[in-house]
């Protein structure tokens, strides 16, 4: 079960350096950078000072230039944000939310869990929490909600280690599993796929792309709500090419 935490456009050297020093206390060394503000972040001295000898998640990094990039091999995401937003995931609470997912992570149910965190300043944009599966909002003060990115990413990693039972729990519970014969399908995938309806629906004249109104967003609840696996995907995507060969009389 992999476990990724995503920062999208990270503005500030010095907090990229604490989140390496948060996901080390709790065990976690797989995190993703999405083109931030310095590309020679993970080496400037504010990063490796606030790092405190988590140096070597510093090296561990990736940079990437998109958030697909970034979500390569997870198929549950987790967005991170304040408010709701009109046809986004439904919003939880940490503690209420990450038990429940995490038995379903560790008996193979999802390929990997990606928690995904916004810049500094203004948080996620809209579509990437349509994206996701859930909002997790850590709860706060009524007259004060700004949480430091880094202070963010400690809440979550420790939620979610404390969800997955702690160290010893975790390392008796991946090593009794069986491998999933159908591993669900990840986010990339997802996108792909919804780009291939929208296509097929505009070729039969079920989508109007002048008057879309809300069914893409509507689709891509459904499709997060059913979790399809990989080939589930490919059947679909299969459907949506003989739509498109249907609306064009047949020729490919």
């Amino acid at each position: 079960m992999a476990t990724r935490f995503v920062l999208i456009e990270p503005s500030h050297a010095g907090n990229v350096g604490a989140v390496a020093r948060a996901l080390k206390v709790m065990g976690f060394d797989d995190w993703v950078l999405v083109r931030p503000r310095w590309p020679d972040v993970l080496e400037r001295p504010e990063a490796i000072e606030r790092a405190s000898g988590a140096a070597d998640l510093l090296q561990r990094a990736r940079i990437v230039a998109t958030l697909d990039d970034a979500l390569q091999g997870m198929s549950h995401l987790c967005a991170t944000a304040m408010t709701p937003r009109d046809f986004g995931p439904p919003t939880a609470e940490p503690r209420g939310y990450l038990p429940a997912l995490a038995p379903r992570a560790l008996a193979g149910q999802t390929a990997g869990v990606a928690f995904v965190f916004g810049p500094e300043r203004y948080g996620l944009a809209n579509e990437d929490v349509y994206r996701c599966h859930v909002c997790l909002r850590i709860p706060t003060a009524p007259d004060y909600g700004s949480l430091n990115l880094a202070a963010a990413v400690q809440l979550i990693a420790y939620e979610w280690r404390l969800a997955l039972g702690g160290f010893a729990s975790e390392h008796q519970a991946l090593t009794a599993r069986s491998p999933a014969p159908d591993p669900p399908a990840d986010a990339p995938a997802l996108s792909g796929l919804l780009a291939h309806w929208q296509e097929a629906l505009t070729a039969v004249g079920f989508l109007d792309p002048a008057t879309p109104k809300k069914l893409m967003p509507r689709l891509r609840r459904l499709l997060l709500r059913a979790a399809p696996t990989v080939s589930e995907v490919h059947i679909l995507r299969g459907v949506a090419r003989a739509m498109i060969d249907a609306a064009r009389g047949g020729r490919r």
